[in-house]
């Protein structure tokens, strides 16, 4: 399991060592997704700041480029020199996550493990909120028959023709949409491939990232959730309210 840290975050910077409850917010990510079973988590590290912290609290982790624009092309370095096996599957867990479900990292896993067509997995849940659905900060996924993602955009997707031309604001019955969750499984094959992979026009646009797999034809599955997953960390308020949580 891979949890890349970039240091250098625009909308809350240095987010990585934040304190929470009084260990910085990276060590508890990784803690967290070491109670999945992972055999090893290492911390992806823009900055020797970041390393240097995790060492202090027995966390492995490595020293990365400052030149990746994305989570995975830092993943993609990491594998690379932990040599690992093709074959083997990668977890990223997003540093921002502390509260990610151990046993949802799992499971997002070993449904990579049982996708022979796919070579990513990861997870999303139902959106029942309009606020939420017409949000460009919220990543939707549409998946075919099988689970496996077709697209995913800010937009809102899937679109209801009728029921948005007639001026509905409240989600139709039955539209399905669903809310991308950021938590991915790769084969480590993929991750070798990756950087390599030219970034198509719609990754530029829509900033994200995932979008160059598909265009390149790459399968990723998709882990179905009912619910909800615990809120991660990108804002001072979030940051409020999660060191409340450890608080409590």
């Amino acid at each position: 399991m891979v949890v890349p840290a970039r240091l250098a975050s625009t909308r809350l910077p240095r987010k990585p060592l934040a304190d929470i409850g009084g260990v910085p917010m990276v060590v508890r990510v990784a803690r967290q997704a070491a109670r999945s079973g992972a055999s090893r988590v290492v911390v992806a590290a823009d900055s020797t700041e970041i390393v240097q912290t995790c060492r202090v609290y027995g966390i492995e982790c490595m020293l990365t480029s400052t030149e990746h624009t994305t989570g995975t092309d830092r993943i993609a370095e990491t594998v690379k020199h932990l040599a690992v096996a093709p074959e083997t599957i990668v977890v990223n867990v997003q540093a921002d996550e502390p509260l990610m479900p151990s046993d949802v990292v799992d499971r997002v896993a070993r449904l990579l493990n049982e996708r022979d067509d796919c070579e990513i997995a990861t997870a999303a849940h139902p959106i029942d909120d309009a606020a939420e659905f017409f949000s460009p900060d919220v990543v939707k996924v549409v998946v075919n028959n099988r689970d496996r993602a077709i697209t995913f955009s800010r937009a809102p997707i899937p679109w209801s023709r009728d029921a948005f031309a007639a001026g509905r604001t409240a989600l139709p019955p039955g539209l399905g949409a669903l809310r991308h969750v950021g938590l991915y499984a790769y084969r480590a094959a993929f991750l070798f491939r990756y950087p390599n992979l030219p970034k198509p026009a719609i990754e530029e646009h829509e900033k994200l990232e995932q979008l160059r797999a598909i265009a390149h034809g790459v399968g990723i599955a998709v882990l179905r959730l009912t619910e909800p997953l615990p809120p991660g960390v990108d804002t001072p308020a979030d940051l409020q309210r999660m060191r409340e949580n450890f608080a409590s």
